[in-house]
């Protein structure tokens, strides 16, 4: 697991997440391929049940959420932890469609998911 950015649990318990190799299964690619992502920050994944996980949300039927990685490399360059990153893209916020960041992005609405992470870069 070494090289693997992993972010605190911070998610209500009720969120759902896949381990790695639900993750693989989903996109149709290896476990290693996962892994490949979460180090490059495509993915953000926690430990639970001392396995690490990825949130179910950031799937669709066809594969990552469209916006999810430019997401996260918005929050990263703005200095953002990957625990911040998880807790800013699942918290609540009335003035978004989907009412949370990560729903926003499910319903296609990553422009305004982004403009937002970059306006807390200032």
């Amino acid at each position: 697991m070494s090289g693997i950015p992993v972010a605190e649990d911070v998610l209500d318990p009720a969120v759902a997440v896949l381990p790695l190799t639900e993750v693989a299964k989903a996109l149709g690619t290896s476990v290693n391929k996962v892994r490949q992502m979460l180090r490059e920050g495509q993915l953000i994944a926690v430990k639970r049940g001392g396995e690490l996980c990825v949130p179910g949300a950031f799937f669709v039927k066809d594969g990552v959420v469209k916006g999810l990685a430019g997401t996260i490399t918005v929050l990263a360059d703005s200095g953002f932890s990957r625990t911040e990153m998880l807790r800013w893209l699942f918290e609540e916020d009335d003035t978004l469609p989907g009412s949370t960041p990560v729903n926003a992005l499910r319903t296609s609405h990553g422009t305004e998911v982004k403009r937002r992470a970059q306006a807390m870069a200032f």
